[in-house]
C-alpha cells in the first residue's frame, strides 16, 4: 500500500549513514526509484525537536510505516557517529 505524501511516518529500520534509528519520525515528501535495489524509494525529510530540517534521505518504501494511535513519540539525542 502506497502511503500518502506529506504525512509523518516512522522508520522501520536504522539508517546509519544519516544517524537515524528505527522509530524515528520523518515527513514523507516523495517517491522515487531507490538507487540500490530497484524497489520504490521513499524520500523523507527529518526534523529535530524544534522543527529544523536536519536530513533528507531516501529509503526503500518498505522501510516506513504510518504512525499509530498506540504509539508515543520520544526525544533522543542525535548521535555524533554513524
Amino acid at each position: 500500500m502506497r502511503l500518502e505524501l506529506y504525512q509523518e511516518v516512522s522508520l522501520l529500520h536504522d539508517v546509519p549513514e544519516a544517524r537515524l534509528r528505527q522509530g524515528d519520525v520523518a515527513l514523507l515528501v516523495d517517491y522515487v526509484s531507490h538507487p540500490r535495489d530497484g524497489e520504490e524509494g521513499a524520500v523523507l525529510e527529518v526534523f529535530n525537536a524544534v522543527g529544523e530540517s536536519i536530513a533528507v534521505v531516501t529509503v526503500p518504501a518498505s522501510s516506513i510505516a504510518v504512525l499509530g494511535r498506540d504509539q508515543i513519540p520520544a526525544i533522543r539525542a542525535l548521535s555524533l557517529t554513524a
